[in-house]
């Protein structure tokens, strides 16, 4: 099944904060919890909604760190919309907290996973560089991605959740860098189906529901 595409770049973390109130405002109505909100910037953006973000750093409503809790702090169903974006893959435990993504939440759940292989191709074929979130810096950094996987790999993870969970995926797509057409068609071209998936696109942006 082809995966769509969005052409969009978020040069700064408050562009991408913008895109998902956009993107997502549909669900993002009534009681919406933010996992790992940091400094919070969706909570003046969506007004009219009940907000909660929770995090160890930043501006949370309530301090949580996720590597250390096997529990979040709220009931089941306890919320409209649960959003984590751009979090899993900085957690171990990453499979646990997703699973209480779903126990909170008694509509909506909207998770993004990056495509890790996107940012190490090119410092990985040259043979020089390096790229976000990997290595192995001289002092212990206080975040760093766990996991490094592809974006086939990240769809995969939904789709078998969604099935183990009985969760209906209303949406799932890529979203990538803006990118001259031909140049596109030509990438597309030489790269089918997984292989482009895995060199280009940046994030992996699902939606998932519960059933009744």
């Amino acid at each position: 099944m082809n995966l769509d595409i969005e052409y969009t770049s978020f040069p700064e973390r408050a562009d991408r904060s913008r895109y998902v109130a956009d993107r997502f405002r549909q669900y993002l109505q009534g009681r919406v919890l933010d996992v790992g909100c940091f400094e919070a910037p969706l909570r003046e953006l969506l007004s009219d909604a009940e907000y909660t973000g929770i995090d160890f750093v930043g501006k949370p409503d309530i301090e949580c760190n996720l590597e250390e809790c096997e529990k979040l702090p709220f009931e089941t169903g306890e919320f409209d919309c649960v959003i984590c974006i751009d979090v899993l893959e900085h957690l171990d435990n990453l499979h646990l907290i997703f699973n209480e993504l779903i126990r909170v939440s008694k509509k909506h759940i909207i998770v993004s996973l990056p495509n890790c292989w996107r940012d190490a191709r090119k410092p990985i074929e040259s043979g020089q560089g390096s790229f976000v979130h990997y290595g192995l810096p001289a002092e212990r950094p206080n975040d760093r991605h766990k996991w490094f996987f592809n974006l086939a790999q990240a769809r995969q993870f939904f789709e078998k959740q969604a099935e183990n969970h009985g969760l209906e995926i209303k949406e799932m797509f890529a979203t990538e860098k803006p990118k001259n057409p031909a140049a596109r068609l030509i990438r597309k071209i030489r790269y089918p189906g997984d292989r482009y998936n895995n060199r280009y696109p940046q994030t992996l942006w699902t939606v998932l529901e519960i059933g009744e």
